[in-house]
């Protein structure tokens, strides 16, 4: 599955710039120092926290993209780092645990 297949089920608040980059699994986490420490390369990461961290964390992570839950925005200055590092972030007014069973069903069937 990739970053764009995500695109089809979740709305698009920044589209990076790769589309193609296959998704391999799913994480989900509030707490950015775990993330940074925790959140496995190439997986899509489902979050509540739509600021400019959030974006430092996810490259530095390396996750495939960053999906909002519960209805979160990114903030300006998140949107713009996002553009600026290339990374896809989604959103879904949906729980973080119902975004990641979605993923985790499109990842495993």
């Amino acid at each position: 599955m990739t970053v764009e297949d995500l695109k089809g089920i979740f709305k698009v608040a920044v589209e990076g710039e790769d589309l193609t980059r296959e998704v391999t699994g799913i994480f989900c986490c509030d707490l950015l120092s775990v993330a940074m420490g925790k959140a496995p390369s190439d997986s899509a990461w489902v979050t509540v926290m739509g600021n400019v961290n959030t974006i430092a964390v996810a490259t530095l992570a390396d996750v495939a993209c960053v999906i909002l839950a519960e209805g979160a925005q990114p903030d300006d200055m998140c949107r713009s780092r996002a553009r600026q590092q290339g990374v896809t972030v989604l959103a879904t007014e949906e729980p973080i645990f119902e975004a990641a069973l979605k993923v985790h069903k499109l990842l495993h069937g």
